[in-house]
């Protein structure tokens, strides 16, 4: 199985770093955008570990996710690949998961 990131997921992450680099520092949006990364890793193995999220399930893609930290990794199987569409915060509203910027990917 191959790991494929969406732009929007990259964003994400990329957002989520810049977010510790400026709050806390860089060293701190490291070991987050690391720790977010090495999580993604376990699912060339095990694809189906993370669970279904409830939040999309009616969109009717199958998506799943993964949690590192306060993060939740949202991602699909798509043929022999493991799409990551987003990274989302748990700290949010879990309503925002479904705003149409999140959905098209």
């Amino acid at each position: 199985m191959k790991i494929v990131w969406t732009d929007f997921a990259i964003t994400n992450l990329k957002a989520i770093f810049d977010y510790y680099a400026t709050k806390a520092n860089k060293k701190v949006a490291h070991r987050i955008r690391k720790r977010i990364l090495k999580s993604s890793k376990q699912l060339i193995n095990n694809p189906n570990s993370g669970p279904m999220e409830q939040n999309l399930i009616g969109l009717k893609k199958h998506h799943r996710y993964l949690v590192s930290g306060n993060h939740k990794l949202i991602y699909r199987i798509i043929d022999n690949q493991i799409v990551i569409n987003d990274v989302f915060d748990t700290r949010q509203n879990p309503s925002k998961m479904i705003d149409e910027k999140r959905i098209t990917e």
